[in-house]
């Protein structure tokens, strides 16, 4: 895909999929603004990238943070075609019966409440633009209880919704929303879960996990025509047919 002159803001973009997006949209041609509360990460990121990507600290938890970002990111490229919203934690893993409220609500203001802060900051720049796409990447906990997860579970499975409500709402504006549930991924994260020693996931060997460029990748397909069908729908890549079609396989 040729992305040059187009635009994309990735959350979560100091490592893992976030950080393979990066690089795969700037590949492609693409502007990227990076978004992540480690700043020294994404400036080394950004560094690497060139002229086409700008590093923007950023906690999606708080809402006035985003809003900056996205007009940030507006005002050093001209506009905002491809929004990722990738941040998300697994910490704190814990029994519901010994989670600490603060921890538990802190994934949800991460997972849930980022997801929702950058959708509602980038939509007025899209819908004044005559459209664009939001890319929100899930899980398969979206969809089914996993022990010890019930922030995650809860908040991707927010997340989940939040998508197919933006497609119901602004489809019609030219919004291309979609979700992608990449399986598990060869990232920081799955390194906590493994630790954690808790559930079957933990239990997972290195070399059972995807690599991060394969989400990264899917992600670039998505925002293509070849992907319309799936508007408003959660792709996964445990799917071969999927990884076919984006060129995974």
């Amino acid at each position: 895909m040729d992305l040059t002159g187009k635009t994309v803001l990735i959350t979560g973009a100091s490592r893992g999929i976030g950080a393979e997006a990066g690089r795969v949209f700037a590949a492609a041609g693409a502007n990227v603004a990076l978004l992540a509360r480690s700043g020294d990460a994404i400036a080394a990121l950004a560094a690497r990238i060139g002229d086409a990507a700008m590093a923007i600290p950023c906690d999606v938890a708080d809402y006035a943070q985003v809003e900056a970002a996205v007009q940030a990111t507006v005002g050093r490229f001209g506009g905002l075609d491809v929004l990722i919203g990738n941040a998300s934690v697994i910490a704190p893993i814990s029994h519901m019966w010994s989670a600490d409220p603060a921890g538990w609500g802190h994934a949800i203001d991460i997972n849930l409440k980022g997801v929702f802060h950058g959708m509602r900051a980038a939509l007025p720049v899209m819908q004044k633009a005559g459209g664009g796409t939001i890319l929100t990447v899930s899980s398969g906990a979206a969809h089914g209880p996993v022990e010890a997860w019930s922030h995650y579970c809860a908040s991707k499975a927010g997340a989940a919704m939040l998508t197919a409500c933006l497609d119901k709402e602004a489809r019609n504006q030219g919004i291309r929303a979609l979700g992608l549930s990449p399986g598990t991924v060869a990232t920081q994260m799955q390194r906590e879960i493994k630790a954690s020693g808790i559930n079957p996931i933990s239990e997972l060997n290195w070399e059972d996990h995807i690599p991060a460029d394969w989400p990264a990748r899917a992600l670039l397909w998505m925002c293509s025509p070849d992907a319309d069908e799936f508007i408003g729908a959660e792709i996964s890549l445990r799917d071969e047919d999927i990884r076919r079609r984006a060129n995974l396989i």
